[in-house]
């Protein structure tokens, strides 16, 4: 079996294997139904308390793995039915609080929200507190615990708030589609649609007509996610599917490198545009900022428009570690550029449709990028990117990057530049810790992907980030 660090990303795979292998031979419209039945069979519940509702939340998996409503182009999406099965969380009073004489969570709270029962043991109100945290500050022995929902700990832009019916709701006007509700929610209830059936679509077409041309563009994270084969038998599967060439992200990532060195020698400070998700929350957050961010599209854009300038009718996909790419190629900017994006989760998933045994494959080896490039999927590889471009430009800018590994560095980093007192002149930020090694949509997640990707970079053709790019165009 592949490895997947949990059982809900498992089952999401199973979904999307089925709708896959369904789409290839155009059966998918005559047995959507029967999906659920072949994942949840009998009658012996699995998953839940009855197969029936098994079945129904496997039937609202289904939709979102289909492309979900297209009038919703929300990428992360909530199912409800899956939902309520979560405690609404909270401030609670554990079975270690000793009814002490002091009361000091008693005081502490300006809302009389505390009270006790015979024994001196401490209760909250629910319908008083508003969750400010005071008692648990002030109780001695820790016996006041927040029980927030893993969606709402995990979520740190505050985007998911809890609903009438006890279900999570996302507030999209905070979401900066970064996927992290959707690994830790461990119910699987929040999840991000699909664009799998838009690819099969593409591969299709590409096999009718030998002059429609279909590139997937790896992210460079792909080195550490598929455990069971070598990488370069991975590149030859994702060819297997009909893909007609597989070029690595980490050449647009080389190409960015020159861009911003260029761009921070002008500007004097810039931000890093990699990350759609920090790109988003930048934009949200800190509008007096955007100016700042690089001009440049983000490795994967950059590539695609490489590609589409070399060859004018082809068509590209991205496969990386990203849920917010999926918000991203709906980008005005990006229009037109990326034709649509998937994850390694349903990478996976196409490649286990078609039957296709990757460890029995032959190598087919990428050679696009430079080391700096591939550096790009871990936390610091942009800053030493843009230091080695500026060094190849032969600049004399005082280079002062600042690396933000995880949202709360980028929050802070931003804070500090909006006040005019970061020390430094580069912000590279990247929501997902580690960066893109721990994407939502990876595989696996964890130091392996750090190390594997270092190791990929290593073995990079190209010594230099100019050697790489210049080779591309000629």
């Amino acid at each position: 079996m592949h490895k997947f660090d949990t059982k809900v990303q498992l089952l999401k795979y199973k979904v999307l294997k089925e709708v896959a292998r369904l789409s290839w031979t155009d059966d998918l419209l005559e047995n959507v139904t029967e999906i659920p039945k072949m994942i949840a069979p009998g009658k012996i519940p699995t998953m839940r308390c009855c197969v029936y509702k098994e079945r129904a939340i496997l039937s609202e998996r289904v939709k979102l793995a289909i492309g979900g409503n297209r009038h919703n182009r929300k990428v992360i999406q909530v199912i409800d039915i899956a939902c309520e099965d979560c405690p609404t969380g909270g401030y609670e009073v554990t079975s270690a609080c000793r009814g002490c004489l002091a009361h000091r969570c008693e005081e502490a709270c300006r809302r009389d929200a505390i009270s006790f029962d015979h024994r001196q043991k401490a209760y909250i109100d629910k319908t008083k507190c508003v969750e400010c945290g005071a008692c648990a500050k002030a109780c001695p022995y820790s016996a006041i615990q927040n029980y927030k929902r893993p969606c709402e700990q995990s979520c740190k832009v505050k985007a998911i708030s809890v609903g009438s019916e006890k279900e999570a709701v996302i507030d999209y006007e905070k979401c900066i589609a970064c996927g992290a509700c959707v690994y830790a929610c461990p119910f699987g209830a929040i999840t991000d649609r699909s664009y799998i059936l838009d690819v099969i679509d593409l591969l299709l077409k590409s096999e009718r007509n030998t002059k429609y041309k279909v590139y997937a563009l790896v992210a460079p994270s792909i080195a550490g996610q598929f455990a069971y084969a070598k990488l370069g038998q991975v590149i030859t599967a994702i060819k297997e599917l009909g893909f007609c060439g597989v070029v690595e992200v980490a050449l647009g990532a080389d190409a960015v490198a020159r861009s911003e060195a260029e761009e921070l020698e002008e500007k004097g400070f810039l931000t890093s545009s990699c990350c759609p998700a920090f790109v988003s929350y930048l934009e949200k957050n800190f509008p007096n900022l955007k100016d700042k961010i690089s001009h440049g599209l983000s490795p994967a854009g950059t590539l695609a428009r490489m590609l589409k300038e070399r060859e004018e009718n082809c068509k590209t996909v991205f496969i990386g570690p990203c849920t917010a790419k999926k918000t991203e190629f709906q980008r005005e900017e990006y229009r037109g550029l990326l034709d649509s994006v998937i994850t390694f989760e349903e990478l996976q998933a196409l490649i286990d449709s078609r039957d296709i045994p990757v460890s029995e494959l032959p190598e087919t080896a990428l050679a696009d990028a430079s080391p700096f490039g591939r550096g790009f999927a871990r936390s610091g590889g942009v800053a030493e990117a843009v230091a080695q471009a500026l060094a190849e430009r032969g600049s004399t800018v005082a280079f002062e990057p600042v690396l933000c590994s995880g949202l709360e560095e980028c929050r802070s980093a931003l804070l500090k530049a909006n006040k005019g007192v970061l020390q430094g002149n580069f912000i590279e930020g990247m929501v997902c810790a580690g960066g893109c090694i721990g994407g939502a949509g990876c595989l696996t997640h964890g130091e392996r992907g750090k190390s594997d990707v270092e190791r990929y970079a290593d073995e990079a053709v190209y010594a230099e980030i100019a050697a790489a790019t210049d080779a591309f165009g000629k």
